[in-house]
């Protein structure tokens, strides 16, 4: 018998200057009083985290997962998706990621990459030092300017590409093997992973390496018309964190996919509140179940639409509906018999 973890939700969404989403203790009694049994940490917010202390402190550790006890809730993952969107930057968008490094290190890609890279290897210190099996993170990219096929992309560019990618990334998967924690890539529109090929050419290109793992985001799948279900069946063993994060797409005579550059309640694709989109969680939470997921069903509340305190609240319900406790025995075993080698070869005719 196995059952997925949660409700959890992340709480890069909600965490700020104002309470309750100012202190952990704050917040964690917020997500604890909602019903929530895990929140999933970014690691910019000073307010609620110090990622540097969490590296080298395990007494530090302890007196996080005391507050958070005290409210009900634990850690379920950290978060570096800011920082780990550095690792890979392509020129052309130095300038809209200086927003996710230091002022310090605002036009200065070499530093802000250096950075970025002993953020993922103190966030590995950390999530060992805390206990946690995964972590999650996004690729970064150096390919994405030539997602569309025009201009014609040279012979051997991509291949090139992921080669960089992997060689950026792999002293990071490195020290998150040594600290026993998976490191999970949102599959994720702007980075290089962004559905399941791309993910197979990264993990080729890491030597198959044992802890490049996959955050699973149906909302993203949505938005390029990808069978997020059949994902399921291609990766599952690779598959260590889940956000529950819904979305719809509905195309028209004016615009689709790509979206004209719309914002995003006008756009045809739009991510929504649980529920109100169009994932199919029930059939995701069925896949989940089929095969033995056993990480965390983490909320990312992300709707264009509805206030985010409302959809925090009605998601710990949501999750709770679609958690499946998968069976300890057959539903027809009452109508079985015991099976052995005389009375099989007899119902098979053969004696």
């Amino acid at each position: 018998m196995s059952r997925m973890k949660g409700p959890a939700i992340f709480l890069a969404q909600f965490a700020g200057k104002n309470a309750p989403f100012d202190t952990l203790a704050n917040i964690s009694r917020w997500a604890g009083e909602l019903g929530y049994k895990g929140i999933q940490m970014p690691t910019l917010e000073a307010g609620l985290f110090d990622l540097a202390k969490a590296a080298e402190s395990v007494d530090y550790c302890d007196e996080l997962r005391g507050i958070c006890a005290e409210h009900g809730v634990e850690i379920s993952e950290l978060s570096t998706h800011l920082q780990s969107q550095l690792v890979a930057v392509h020129p052309a968008y130095d300038e809209q990621f200086d927003a996710f490094a230091p002022a310090a290190l605002r036009g200065k890609p070499a530093a802000r990459r250096e950075w970025a890279v002993q953020q993922l290897h103190l966030a590995a210190r950390a999530s060992r030092n805390l206990g946690l099996a995964a972590h999650a993170t996004f690729s970064g990219a150096l390919l994405w300017h030539t997602l569309y096929p025009w201009p014609p992309r040279p012979a051997g560019l991509v291949e090139a590409g992921f080669r960089e990618l992997a060689a950026r990334w792999q002293p990071i998967l490195d020290a998150f093997d040594t600290a026993g924690v998976d490191l999970c890539y949102e599959i994720h529109p702007g980075e290089d992973l962004h559905d399941g090929v791309t993910f197979e050419r990264f993990l080729a290109a890491t030597g198959n390496h044992p802890r490049c793992s996959i955050l699973y985001d149906p909302s993203h799948f949505v938005l390029q018309q990808l069978d997020y279900l059949q994902f399921i069946d291609f990766y599952h063993e690779r598959i260590k964190m889940f956000h529950v994060k819904d979305a719809e797409f509905k195309p028209n005579g004016r615009s689709g996919v790509y979206g004209g550059y719309q914002g995003w309640t006008d756009r045809p694709g739009r991510f929504r509140s649980p529920g109100d989109g169009q994932v199919d969680f029930t059939g995701i939470f069925s896949q989940f179940a089929r095969y033995g997921y056993q990480g965390w069903a983490v909320l990312e509340w992300e709707c264009c639409l509805k206030h985010p305190q409302d959809g925090a609240r009605e998601g710990v319900d949501f999750i709770n509906r679609h958690i499946i406790r998968t069976s300890d025995r057959s539903f027809d075993d009452f109508a079985g018999r015991r099976g052995d080698e005389a009375g099989n070869r007899r119902i098979l005719g053969l004696d």
